[in-house]
């Protein structure tokens, strides 16, 4: 009977290791999965760009010095390969893209360009989804930590070498409220 006894608790120790791993398994792969989705928003939004740059030098072309900002931050975006240096770059892009946004505000037939509506619009569903991309990535993350920091979870996350993971972090630079004057 002791041995019966013994070799269900073996059993259910297995049952639950085997559970806890393919758990962290797939928490993991959602990670990827979310951290994947913002790499395709930011190229998406990338894409967008040369079609916005193109449209604005028609209306703009004593403009030249902020194109090529932009040009460059997108640039510096594509050729970040971590996701520290295409969250920096994204930064800098969204600052350039702001200053080519003011600049759009001193050309009326700019501002009713049929392109540049449709740019904008598609540039700012993709802020959207960057974001929805951001949060869902970070949701991600607190599932996989709270499963690794709980107990049972946190002697199999040992035993497994599973460890937290980071946040992802917005810029300090885009915590300030934005200012907005008449």
């Amino acid at each position: 009977m002791i041995e019966w006894i013994i070799l269900a608790i073996v059993v259910l120790i297995v049952l639950i290791a085997i559970f806890y791993f393919n758990r962290f398994v797939v928490l993991s792969n959602r990670i990827d999965n979310s951290l994947s989705q913002i790499d395709v928003q930011l190229k998406r939004r990338a894409d967008l760009i040369p079609n916005l740059i193109e449209t604005v030098k028609g209306y703009a072309k004593h403009e030249k010095s902020i194109m090529e900002d932009v040009s460059k931050a997108r640039k510096a975006m594509m050729e970040a390969k971590d996701l520290v240096g295409k969250v920096k770059a994204n930064d800098v892009l969204s600052g350039a893209l702001g200053k080519l946004f003011a600049v759009a505000e001193n050309y009326p037939d700019l501002k009713a360009s049929t392109n540049f509506i449709e740019l904008q619009r598609e540039l700012s569903s993709t802020e959207d989804r960057v974001a929805y991309a951001r949060q869902n990535y970070n949701d991600s993350i607190l599932s996989y930590n709270n499963i690794i920091q709980k107990f049972p979870g946190a002697m199999f996350a040992g035993m497994y070498g599973r460890k937290s993971k980071e946040y992802l972090q917005i810029a300090p630079a885009e915590r300030k409220a934005p200012k907005v004057s008449f």
